[in-house]
């Protein structure tokens, strides 16, 4: 076993390979793909009419573009030296992949909450996805540059310290370690801590019994049913019993016994099919009605499909074969806590699913109208949440020593963050002037 001295000068060594300060240089690779084939090679085993939906809706501001782009900057994080310090990457960290959820105690937790991406990787991947996002973010809300700079710095600077002072905990306190968005109050500036008790006040209402009042409806019978809006939401009615038996069994399996036992004291009424987000728009996902105790005891799963992660061309092979499996066992091991119901099967066609609830007290920031100031104070909780997400699966003792006490590495990320949201800034374009010349189809980003 390796002592901490040594894991440290494991971390000083890799500077050797990486500077700090390289971190800030963007220049594209010369063989760097266009990024609209990136997009459109993902498309090919998508829903073919959702693929217009998924374009309209990175379409609507360089953000948008940025979150549905994880493959392009995936391939940009490729090219690119890397530290060969690993974590479980997130793998698609931006801004609006954290956020506030409930932990089965049902305490509120602030974390990383999106790991379709996840994969072992170098960890500065994810700083840089980060900062990137401030940065673009702060540019789209009309922060000048230096402004934005500065708000992906502060992102850096959290990510380093948190990540300097979990080196010195021992593993059970960094394992216990979490971020309970109570504790969010005292760190928010007091103009903003109205909007914030408002914000998870909001989210302590976003039950499955909530979600059951905004999804169904009840017919002239008195029968509720998932109320349907094309293409965002329509019934499936082609599972037959076998089908839904087989998918059951083999999501049931993988639950530990006493989830398995809760599983069964419900009974599926209903599915339908369900687009989400922006860059998984076009992949299959589904949301299934399921009845407890009655009908006033709801639980609704979301089952999504999970494809190859962005980030697998440009890393080593991974120990999980099955992608949904990948994206759970990812999940379970950065998370402070996860889901009762996070579990994985495979369905028609061999493809490969993941299921978790669809609401459990979940909420996201809302990022388009922060102020400078407060975008600040978001970016410095996220790398605060990335920094305890990655010191449970990396050598948090390497990393801190890599990242040293000064800030070269903020520096750095911050450059490298502006720069990248000037490419950023170019792959939208070139998207919308694609759709302007018909080259993409493109549907209104409902």
């Amino acid at each position: 076993m390796t002592t901490p001295s040594e894991r440290a000068a494991r971390g000083r060594a890799a500077r050797k390979r990486v500077s700090r300060s390289s971190h800030g240089r963007w220049i594209p690779s010369s063989q760097r793909p266009d990024p609209l084939t990136v997009l459109e090679r993902q498309c090919v085993d998508r829903l073919p009419d959702l693929v217009p939906l998924r374009y309209g809706r990175m379409a609507v501001s360089p953000f948008a573009f940025l979150r549905g782009a994880a493959a392009v900057m995936a391939a940009d994080l490729g090219a690119q030296r890397h530290t060969g310090l690993t974590v479980q990457l997130c793998g698609d960290a931006h801004l609006l992949n954290f956020g506030v959820y409930a932990s089965p105690e049902r305490t509120l937790l602030f974390d990383v909450n999106d790991f379709d991406e996840t994969l072992p990787g170098p960890f500065e991947w994810d700083v840089k996805r980060l900062a990137a996002s401030v940065a673009v973010a702060a540019l789209q809300n009309g922060s000048a540059k230096p402004k934005a700079h500065r708000a992906a710095l502060v992102a850096a600077e959290s990510y380093r310290t948190t990540m300097r002072h979990l080196a010195g905990l021992g593993e059970l306190a960094v394992w216990y370690e979490r971020i309970a968005a109570d504790d969010l109050l005292p760190v928010i500036r007091k103009a903003d801590r109205a909007r914030l008790e408002r914000n998870l006040a909001k989210a302590r209402r976003r039950t499955s019994l909530q979600a059951l009042s905004k999804l169904t409806e009840t017919d002239a019978s008195g029968v509720r049913h998932i109320a349907e809006d094309p293409p965002l939401l329509e019934r499936v009615t082609d599972l037959d019993r076998v089908t839904l038996g087989k998918i059951f069994s083999d999501y049931r399996s993988s639950l530990a016994d006493e989830r398995r036992v809760l599983l069964d004291r419900h009974h599926y009424m209903e599915a339908a099919r369900k687009v989400v987000g922006v860059g998984s728009v076009g992949t299959r996902c589904f949301v299934l009605l399921l009845e407890g105790r009655d009908a006033g005891d709801p639980l609704i799963l979301q089952i999504k499909e999970a494809v190859r992660s962005v980030l697998e061309p440009y890393l080593p092979s991974t120990q999980y074969d099955h992608q949904g499996h990948r994206v759970v066992a990812g999940q379970r091991l950065t998370q402070a806590a996860s889901d009762i119901f996070l579990g994985w099967m495979t369905g028609p066609e061999q493809r490969h699913f993941y299921w978790r609830q669809l609401r459990d007290m979940k909420g996201s920031a809302e990022v388009e109208t922060m102020s400078p100031a407060t975008l600040r104070d978001y970016a410095r909780l996220c790398g605060r949440a990335l920094a305890r997400s990655h010191a449970r699966s990396g050598d948090r003792i390497a990393i801190a020593a890599y990242l040293g006490g000064s800030d070269v590495f903020d520096r750095a990320i911050a450059d490298f963050s502006l720069a990248y949201a000037g490419q950023n800034a170019d792959d939208y374009a070139a998207l919308g002037a694609a759709i302007a010349a018909g080259m993409v189809t493109a549907a209104p980003g409902a």
